[in-house]
């Protein structure tokens, strides 16, 4: 089978995007890992498939899977990719769409400079929604990790995050706690983790271990998360400059029951055609 597919990158997060709209595709999860790896594939932290609506009022439906072939519910980075992919496409001549994910309905928008804003929806806290294993919804709950006892606010943007306050992102240690917070007992569908480095109350530096993915260039759910902790924590105030090891990002968020609000740019590096 040849398929056609875009190399896609937010601020470094790198996607293969695939239509599934004009073209009926049903992957196995080894034809997924053949698609992400960086030496026999193309090489990606996440393909992002784009489908038809199956609702009624929706544009698109979104599907987002990690390089080790698993799918996931929810991909920041990867919906601004998403919203240029469409236009460039010719799927779509509307500047703001509405996609349904695993997790309920997003709204991205092109905006006239090229940056992309997504409606991100509604952060939750409770424990049964990331989900973690805790009797209580509070701010900060301790995590056991390692030797060390880690201050952590975990945090639902459609998909599980940890987040950590760091003196410093560069000396953080994330190579060693990321992948031990990722499958740590407490979190039965793995977890995000994020190492946040506040540099003042509108601007943080962050890195994070994705699930499933190992540490990527940016992440954008981790970086709204990071800024609603740190906002819940009495850290932060709207809105927020969030410095990746891609770029920057700039996340919105308004408290309570409003949305999350994220822009940034997205980039299309090439397309290409493989043979799978």
């Amino acid at each position: 089978m040849k398929l056609k597919f875009s190399k896609m990158h937010g601020l470094g997060n790198d996607f293969v995007v695939l239509d599934g709209v004009r073209q009926s595709l049903a992957l196995t999860p080894e034809q997924l890992c053949y698609l992400g790896d960086r030496h026999f594939g193309v090489g990606c932290d996440q393909i992002l498939l784009v489908e038809k609506a199956t609702q009624p009022g929706v544009d698109f439906r979104y599907r987002i899977f990690n390089a080790d072939g698993g799918e996931v519910e929810q991909c920041g980075n990867g919906a601004r990719c998403f919203v240029r992919f469409v236009h460039e496409q010719g799927l779509t001549d509307k500047r703001e769409i509405r996609v349904e994910t695993m997790k309920g309905l997003i709204t991205p928008r092109l905006e006239g400079d090229g940056n992309v804003t997504v409606d991100m929806g509604i952060p939750r806290f409770l424990p049964a929604e990331i989900p973690f294993l805790a009797d209580d919804d509070v701010i900060v709950h301790m995590l056991d990790v390692a030797d060390e006892t880690l201050e952590t606010s975990v945090v639902s943007m459609g998909n599980p995050h940890a987040v950590q306050v760091v003196d410093s992102v560069e000396s953080a240690p994330v190579g060693e706690h990321g992948p031990l917070i990722e499958k740590h007992h407490r979190f039965p569908q793995r977890v995000n983790a994020g190492f946040m480095q506040i540099v003042d109350r509108h601007a943080i530096k962050l890195r994070v271990y994705e699930r499933g993915a190992g540490e990527t260039m940016a992440c954008g759910t981790g970086a709204c998360a990071a800024v609603v902790a740190g906002i819940r924590r009495g850290l932060l105030d709207s809105p927020v400059r969030v410095t990746t090891r891609g770029g920057d990002l700039n996340i919105a968020w308004g408290g309570g029951e409003r949305p999350v609000l994220m822009t940034g740019p997205a980039v299309t590096v090439f397309t290409g055609e493989i043979e799978l």
